[in-house]
């Protein structure tokens, strides 16, 4: 008997969310709140005006750091291209943009922590973080957000790097959700991969997604398969918002394990190892 089968008698809400296409065929993510700490959002692309409900910036000014309300939008597009993606599951949640990246998509690390923290103290949800740092000096401080992150009930999806160099906070896998890209387009199809830090394999090849100024661009990255399982969280957040990360961790587990039969059986193209 495998351990979900164990698990079915216990806690039956968990057992039925992993049936998306009866469980959630009516959620959109209403209501839930999720933050993209990234470069901003462009709040007037008509595909998202409307969804972020409230924009930060992280500032950093006489030693301390801090959030004040932002107009400034996205004059990177990392961040509005994850915003696009994640409504694109998901395209009622409610977004909250927390602007930590500058126009070249980089920014310091004092601001990232001030975002992440910003997110966990307004009770986010679910925290998407197609960003990280390769300096060790934010191992422990990138650490401690994370633990408190996942002790108040705040799910955290973070990008692997895209080059071969460990980076923050993706492989903290046990207290967040690590994703790496592979091709395809649903976002439900999403693979395992057994024994490996980066946990989730979820689209992110030439993915079609919102630009600044209203427009969409072919992306390719870590950081856009990140906001396709941060879509499917938010839906699972709405049809049962009282999964922890641990309930939520599982889910997403079972679900890859439920593709990688159905590809077995000739059903699908799932995938569980990069």
């Amino acid at each position: 008997m495998s351990a979900v089968e164990q698990g079915r008698g216990a806690m039956p809400n968990l057992w039925e969310a992993i049936t998306p296409d009866v469980m959630w065929q009516n959620c959109t993510g209403r209501g839930v709140r999720v933050a993209v700490v990234d470069s901003g959002i462009d709040t007037e692309h008509p595909a998202l005006k409307g969804k972020v409900k409230e924009s930060v910036e992280i500032y950093a000014q006489d030693g301390r750091v801090g959030a004040r309300p932002s107009t400034a939008g996205d004059a990177a597009g990392h961040g509005t291209a994850c915003a696009g993606i994640i409504t694109e599951v998901a395209p009622d949640v409610d977004l909250y943009s927390v602007k930590v990246l500058g126009p070249a998509n980089s920014g310091s690390g004092e601001l990232f922590l001030g975002g992440l923290e910003w997110a966990i103290g307004q009770k986010m949800q679910v925290i998407n973080l197609s960003l990280g740092t390769t300096k060790r000096d934010f191992f422990g401080p990138l650490h401690d957000l994370l633990d408190r992150a996942y002790q108040t009930g705040c799910i955290v999806v973070a990008a692997a790097n895209n080059l071969p160099q460990t980076s923050f906070p993706s492989v903290f896998s046990s207290s967040l959700v690590s994703v790496v890209k592979r091709a395809g387009d649903d976002p439900f199809n999403f693979g395992y991969r057994y024994g490996e830090v980066i946990e989730l394999v979820a689209p992110g090849v030439q993915v079609r997604t919102t630009w600044p100024g209203g427009g969409y661009r072919l992306m390719t990255g870590n950081s856009f398969a990140c906001p396709y399982i941060v879509g499917v969280i938010a839906l699972m957040k709405e049809a049962h918002p009282d999964l922890t990360p641990f309930q939520i961790k599982t889910i997403l587990y079972a679900i890859a394990q439920r593709n990688q039969e159905r590809m077995k059986e000739g059903e699908g193209e799932a995938v569980t190892k990069e």
